[in-house]
Formats: C-alpha cells, sequence, structure tokens
C-alpha cells in the first residue's frame, strides 16, 4: 500500500513539475551563480536534493547532481568548508583557493543547465554565472578579510552562518519563484559591487595604517 501511494506522489511530482522553460533555466543560472560564489558545494548539494527528492525536475545536465556519489563528495566539502572558515588564518587561505574553484564552478553549472540551447547562448550563460559567481565570491573574501582583522571570533562565525543560509536558500528560491529570482539576483549584484568597492578602500585604509605603526 505504501509503495502505491509512493508511486502516486511521484506521478504527481512529474505533472506539477514538468520542464524548465528558458526563464526557469535563466533563474538558476544566475542564483545558482550567485550562490556558488558563496558556498558552492552547499548549492551543488542544495540542487542534488531538490532534484532528487522531486521537489523539481532540474534540466537535464544538472540532474546528476542528485546521484549519491555527486551528493556524497558535496556533503563531505561542505563540511569541510563549514569548519575552515572558522578560523580566521585559515578562512584566508581557503578564500583564496576558491577564486580558482566557485567562479569556474558556477560557469559549469550554468553551461550544463543550458544544455537545450545552443552552443553561444551556453556559453554565454556559463560566462554570465562565471562572472557573478566571481562578484558574490569577491564580495564574501573582502568581507572575510575585514572581518579577520577583528580578534573576536563572532563576527566572522556570524558571515558564515549568513553566507550558507543565503546560498542555500537563493539556490532554492531561484527553482521555485523565477521571475523574482531574477530580480533578487540582479539586486544582490549590485549590494555586492557597492560593498566590494568600499570593502576594498576600508582594507586598503587598514593595511595602510599597520604599516604605519
Amino acid at each position: 500500500m505504501l509503495s502505491w501511494y509512493f508511486e502516486i506522489w511521484r506521478t504527481i511530482s512529474r505533472c506539477s513539475f514538468a520542464k524548465m522553460n528558458p526563464l526557469a533555466t535563466l533563474s538558476i543560472v544566475l542564483g545558482a551563480g550567485f550562490s556558488s560564489g558563496l558556498n558552492v558545494y552547499a548549492t551543488v548539494a542544495t540542487l542534488g536534493l531538490l532534484q532528487r527528492f522531486g521537489v523539481v525536475h532540474l534540466p537535464e545536465g544538472l540532474r546528476v547532481l542528485s546521484h549519491p556519489l555527486v551528493l556524497g563528495i558535496a556533503g563531505v566539502l561542505y563540511v569541510l568548508e563549514f569548519l575552515a572558515d572558522k578560523f580566521p588564518y585559515v578562512d584566508s587561505v581557503w578564500q583564496a583557493v576558491h577564486t580558482f574553484i566557485r567562479p569556474p564552478a558556477a560557469a559549469l553549472l550554468a553551461f550544463s543547465a543550458a544544455g537545450s540551447a545552443s552552443e553561444p547562448w551556453r556559453w554565454g550563460a556559463a560566462l554570465l554565472a562565471g562572472g557573478i559567481a566571481l562578484t558574490s565570491h569577491g564580495t564574501k573574501a573582502s568581507a572575510r578579510a575585514a572581518a579577520n582583522l577583528s580578534p573576536e571570533p563572532l563576527s566572522n562565525w556570524a558571515l558564515s552562518f549568513g553566507e550558507d543560509i543565503l546560498a542555500v536558500w537563493l539556490t532554492w528560491f531561484a527553482t521555485a519563484h523565477p521571475r523574482v529570482a531574477i530580480v533578487v539576483v540582479a539586486a544582490l549584484v549590485v549590494v555586492s559591487l557597492f560593498l566590494l568597492y568600499h570593502l576594498f578602500y576600508f582594507l586598503r585604509r587598514t593595511l595602510r595604517k599597520f604599516a604605519e605603526t
């Protein structure tokens, strides 16, 4: 009896969540791009779990994210990042290394998500997502560098939890509310650029003061 109900639920899920239209795909490209810049492992795990439990049917190229092996690796790497970014010096190294991981990973996700489009559009989506991921990653890394200058750990921990929550929420939101998510990501990019500009000058002034003492 339980298996019968499960089959009905799966059938309803397939009917409720049809193939993603171009707008929904664009939402994933933008949303996953921004959230990958914050935490690419949380982004991959969230997309994979949404697909695996039938909450949404991802584009064909992203359905592999629901494979247990991919979910397991993403989960382990997320735990490592969760632990690493709680310690200032380890966090600084981690952010520097992930400058070469998060944007390319976001570009790969976007390229896979746009699998039904022509090659120029797929490459355009990859470049767009990579640029957005670089923006969010740059803002995150700069904010962490500023927080790491403080001896107390609470600011760094608060940033860590906030970034993870935003990454998971935005990934889900991009699949659930595509139109609104596109606007939200655009606003987040503008805010990130504003913060990045001011954080850059804050760090430069702080380092100059350290050099003068």
